[in-house]
C-alpha cells in the first residue's frame, strides 16, 4: 500500500510532490497561470468545492508557491498570487498538458494551448542537452543516481 507521504525518499520529485501532488493543486496554479487571482475565480474556472479550494489556497500560501494579497479593504477581501517559486511550475504545467494533448487528447482537440506573449507564437516545452545544447528526443534521457 502507498504512503501518503513521500518522507524519507531521497528524491527531487518526491519532495515536489509533497507541495504539489495533491490532484487539486496543479489545476489551481494552472487557473493562475490563466489569469485567475480570486476565490470566485477559481471557483468558476473548476468544479471543486469550496472547502477543498480554500483548504488548497493556504497549502499554497503555506509552501511559497502563492501570496494572499488584499484587493480591498472595507470589506476585506484577498486574491491569489503566483509567486516566483509559482511561476517555476509553468514548464512544468505546460509538460503535463503537451503530455495530456499527446496521449489523452479530448474529442474537440486541446482546450487551450500556451502562446508567448510577445508574438502570440505556441509555446511548448522542449529538452536541450546542457553540455553540447541539441535537443533531446524523451528515448535518448536517462536518469543516473548522483549519490
Amino acid at each position: 500500500m502507498l504512503k501518503h507521504t513521500y518522507e524519507g525518499q531521497d528524491c527531487s520529485l518526491a519532495r515536489a510532490l509533497e507541495v504539489i501532488g495533491e490532484r487539486w493543486t496543479l489545476l489551481i496554479v494552472r487557473s493562475a497561470l490563466l489569469g485567475v487571482r480570486r476565490f470566485e475565480g477559481f471557483l468558476g474556472s473548476m468544479d471543486i468545492a469550496r472547502n477543498v479550494l480554500a483548504n488548497r489556497l493556504v497549502r499554497l500560501v503555506d509552501a511559497g508557491l502563492m501570496e494572499r494579497v488584499p484587493y480591498q479593504w472595507k470589506p476585506l477581501r484577498h486574491e491569489y498570487v503566483l509567486t516566483s517559486a509559482g511561476h517555476d511550475l509553468t514548464r512544468s504545467v505546460i509538460a503535463l498538458i503537451q503530455w495530456g494533448d499527446r496521449n489523452v487528447p479530448a474529442r474537440l482537440g486541446p482546450p487551450r494551448r500556451a502562446e508567448h506573449r510577445g508574438c502570440d507564437g505556441s509555446v511548448s516545452v522542449e529538452l536541450h542537452c546542457s553540455r553540447c545544447g541539441h535537443e533531446v528526443g524523451d528515448e535518448e534521457v536517462t536518469m543516473r543516481r548522483l549519490r
